[in-house]
C-alpha cells in the first residue's frame, strides 16, 4: 500500500487535474469536432497551458494516413493594472504578446480560407481569448487583402475547462451560437491545478482523483 493512499482529503479548494483527464478531454472533444465536420487545417496554441492539449487534440484529429495539422504558437501574457488607471478601456488587465506569427516567414495560403482552432487550457476570465481572437482576425484580414481572397476563414476556439463566472471580456455571438467555440467542461470558479505545474505529480494525481479527475 502506498503513503499516498493514506491521502483521504484534498487540503485545498484547488480543482486538480490529472494528464489522463485532459487526455481524455481531447479524445472527446477531436470526436466532436470530427462529427461536425469541423476538423481544423491549422490548429493555434496560446503559451504555455495550450501546447499540450493542442497537442493531444491533434493526434487524435489526425486521419488515417494523413498528414498531421500544423501547430502554430502564440504567446500572451495578461498583467494586471497596479494603482488607480484612467484608462477606463482596459478589460480589467492588459494582454502582452510575447510570441506571434511571423507572416513574413509563413505562407499566407495556410491561414486564408482555412479552419484554424485556437486551444488555450482554461476560458476564465476570456480576456485572453478576446484578444488572441480579435487580434488574429484582423491579420487574416489583412493577408485576405493582400492576396486579393475572399475566401472565408473559420476562426474557432477550444478550452479544457471553461469557468461558469462573469466575463470581463466577450467573444462574438455568431462564435459562440455557431458551434466554432468548444469547451470540454465547464466548472465553477476555483483555482485549477493543472499536472504541468505539479511539483510533486504522484501527490497531484492523488488529489486529481480523489475528485475524480482521472
Amino acid at each position: 500500500m502506498s503513503s499516498l493512499d493514506n491521502i483521504t482529503e484534498v487540503p485545498d479548494h484547488k480543482l486538480y487535474i490529472s494528464y489522463n483527464n485532459i487526455h481524455k478531454l481531447c479524445q472527446q472533444a477531436a470526436q466532436k469536432l470530427k462529427d461536425d465536420d469541423n476538423i481544423p487545417d491549422i490548429i493555434i496554441a496560446i503559451g504555455g497551458g495550450g501546447f499540450i492539449p493542442a497537442r493531444i487534440l491533434r493526434s487524435f484529429l489526425k486521419k488515417p494516413k494523413g498528414k498531421n495539422i500544423p501547430i502554430q504558437a502564440i504567446g500572451l501574457s495578461l498583467y494586471e493594472a497596479m494603482g488607480d488607471d484612467e484608462d477606463d478601456t482596459k478589460i480589467g488587465k492588459e494582454v502582452i504578446r510575447t510570441q506571434w506569427l511571423d507572416f513574413s516567414t509563413l505562407d499566407k495560403k495556410m491561414f486564408v480560407g482555412k479552419k484554424l482552432l485556437i486551444v488555450d487550457e482554461v476560458d476564465d476570465t476570456r480576456t485572453t481569448l478576446h484578444y488572441a481572437y480579435n487580434e488574429l482576425l484582423k491579420d487574416i484580414e489583412l493577408q485576405q487583402e493582400e492576396l486579393k481572397s475572399t475566401d472565408p476563414t473559420n476562426l474557432g476556439i477550444f478550452v479544457l475547462h471553461n469557468k461558469n463566472k462573469e466575463k470581463k471580456a466577450q467573444l462574438p455571438e455568431e462564435l459562440m451560437n455557431s458551434g466554432n467555440y468548444l469547451a470540454a467542461v465547464t466548472v465553477d470558479d476555483a483555482w485549477i491545478a493543472y499536472p504541468w505545474d505539479a511539483a510533486d505529480i504522484d501527490l497531484h494525481t492523488r488529489y486529481a482523483t480523489l475528485q475524480g479527475n482521472i
